[in-house]
């Protein structure tokens, strides 16, 4: 070492690579201050010892091929009391006086194997990655064709050789339409990226898919697009299954939309979540003033809402959450009065906590309305089964009574002209003959009652059958201060009447409005032709008809009078069954405690 300069040495310790010279029998002649900083000072020991602590030669070594070959050796080594790799150079060196000696060379490399062992490590998984990811993965040119793809998506577009799918134009052969391509690429050069961009790629095989882009774009040093890489996920079957679904919410819309029934849903506050055409027709609200802005309350009473929840909870309406039938019967905002039935129940959320209620309400007036029309007509029935029977019974006791009231009769008449008139006994005698008279009358009613009179109809005109009974009831109007009002169309046209059974059915009205009348009013009387009908109407300012009482005055054996002057409730009903005998109509209005009047509807001959 006397050979080397105080300079060259100073320039050694300089260096940042690790320099020592080794003497042929492994003595350290020469130690920079790299070395020196790693090992310590080890000028005159053992190099083995001093770099390892080994008492003999490193296996590794390579001394003896250095000086028989004489070449320079290259190799890289762990030395694990430094903790780190080195790249060493080997170089033989012979000195002045002759003998020979080794310089080492130590760069540490460390960093630079684990930055590379790094990104090998990172190379590797992004290869794994690429190559067994479940989505695709692809590199393309700006030209429009595959750089790289992973085997996912030649198996999502249905190839399996990888050139032949490489050689692919992507515009022509992968994209719906060229149009679609160009689309994406102004999108993604002038975002950079895109994410989960929807488009429909092209298989092998020419079928369609439907797939998820989510990619960026590839820049050069320059800033130039070269191209885009990104990841394709195949969601063809979730688009199937999405329209499926959507199909069946639209499906079951539609059946809640046009069900002819009122289908409504409200969360637990009351607050209307859903309103059908059929409420919307039922209740006369649109959805769009109902929806998130009405409460169930609001519909059907605060009462109501109350006692219908109450009664879902319990377990005797169709069990807890349900309802299965309730009759309500309320009225609408514009007062049309609605009669239905009410089912609903509660919706649950996983944890079992009511959170919505469902309801059904049908509309049962036009189906209750003809019940009650069935039921009077089923009683109709039954007061006509029972005037038949009386009818008979009628008939019977008046063939019975006839005989003997007659004989009484015909003998009252012998007796008057024995006693003179003079006599007070002819007054006894009259008043019984009065009363019998009376007698055969009733009967007679009776008769007509149980079986109608069957005379013979013919044309007639009912002005004439009018003005008749005006010259007969004239007398008794003016005593009862009754004004009669005449208004008969000079030409109401000839119908085809019983004219004793018409007479009947004014008598019985006059008799009605008189009574109507007892301290006097006004009785008018018109005709008039309308259409192949002529109409007569008797209109009174009497004390009227309650409305309860309106749907029953042509009930058999209804009165409205009081129990001084009733009779047996038979006039208007015999009336009725004359004008519908006639193929006519009779119909009653009136206002309690001012009028009523009757419209009688009878066919031109």
């Amino acid at each position: 070492m006397s050979d080397h300069t105080p300079r060259l040495l100073d320039a050694l310790d300089a260096f940042e690579d690790g320099i020592y010279i080794v003497s042929e029998d492994f003595t350290v002649e020469y130690m920079n201050r790299f070395m020196k900083d790693l090992f310590g000072d080890g000028v005159g020991k053992k190099c083995h010892k001093v770099l390892l602590n080994y008492e003999n030669p490193c296996d590794w070594c390579n001394y003896r091929e250095i000086f028989e070959k004489n070449e320079t050796r290259h190799s890289e080594i762990y030395l694990e009391s430094a903790k780190k790799t080195f790249a060493l150079s080997e170089i033989p060196v012979t000195n002045r006086d002759g003998t020979r000696s080794k310089l080492s060379i130590y760069r540490d490399i460390t960093r630079r194997k684990e930055q590379a062992a790094r990104l090998k490590f990172s190379e590797e998984n992004y290869q794994r990655l690429f190559t067994h990811a479940g989505c695709g993965v692809f590199i393309s040119s700006k030209q429009g064709r595959f750089l790289d793809v992973n085997p996912a998506l030649l198996r999502i577009l249905g190839y399996r050789d990888k050139e032949e799918f490489l050689a692919l134009d992507l515009a022509r052969d992968v994209y719906l339409t060229p149009g679609d391509r160009e689309r994406y690429q102004r999108i993604i050069e002038k975002k950079g990226r895109v994410v989960d961009y929807e488009l429909q790629w092209r298989r092998r095989d020419g079928h369609l898919i439907d797939i998820l882009l989510t990619s960026h774009v590839r820049y050069g040093t320059h800033g130039e697009v070269l191209g885009y890489e990104g990841i394709v996920v195949d969601v063809t079957e979730r688009k199937k299954s999405e329209n499926k679904i959507r199909e069946a919410y639209d499906f079951l819309d539609n059946i809640i939309s046009c069900s002819p029934n009122a289908i409504m849903a409200m969360d637990m506050t009351g607050r209307i979540m859903l309103w059908n055409r059929g409420a919307e027709n039922l209740f006369g609200l649109p959805a769009d003033e109902v929806v998130d802005k009405m409460t169930v309350q609001q519909i059907y009473s605060r009462e109501v809402a109350a006692e219908v929840t109450r009664m879902m909870r319990d377990t005797e309406y169709g069990g807890v959450g349900r309802l299965t039938s309730y009759p309500l019967t309320f009225e609408r905002r514009d007062g049309v009065r609605l009669e239905g039935n009410l089912s609903a129940s509660f919706l649950y959320d996983d944890s079992g906590k009511e959170t919505a209620t469902v309801a059904l309400f049908v509309d049962l007036r036009e189906r209750l309305k003809t019940e009650r029309e069935l039921a009077e007509a089923r009683q109709h029935l039954l007061q006509s089964e029972k005037l038949a029977a009386m009818g008979r019974l009628t008939s019977q006791i008046a063939h019975e009574l006839n005989n003997p009231l007659f004989g009484i009769m015909n003998t009252l008449e012998l007796l008057k002209t024995e006693i003179p008139p003079s006599n007070k006994r002819r007054r006894l005698l009259d008043m019984s003959l009065s009363e019998t008279v009376r007698l055969a009358d009733m009967l007679k009613k009776m008769l007509s009652f149980s079986r109608p009179d069957e005379t013979e109809r013919a044309e007639l005109d009912v002005n004439s059958v009018i003005d008749e009974l005006m010259v007969l009831y004239d007398k008794r109007f003016r005593e009862n201060s009754i004004k009669v009002k005449l208004d008969l169309t000079s030409d109401p046209g000839i119908i085809m009447a019983s004219r004793d059974q018409l007479r009947q059915v004014f008598i019985n009205l006059f008799s009605n409005a008189m009574y109507a009348m007892p301290d006097g009013g006004t009785l008018s009387i018109t005709t008039r032709p309308n259409g192949n009908m002529v109409y007569i109407i008797v209109e009174d300012t009497g004390t009227g008809i309650k409305p309860e009482q309106l749907e029953k005055v042509f009930d058999s054996f209804f009165t409205t009078k009081t129990d001084s002057v009733k009779g047996v409730g038979l006039g208007l009903s015999v009336c009725y069954g004359f004008i519908q005998d006639h193929d006519g109509d009779i119909t009653v209005e009136s206002r309690y405690g001012e009028w009523t009047r009757f419209t009688i509807k009878l066919p031109l001959a």
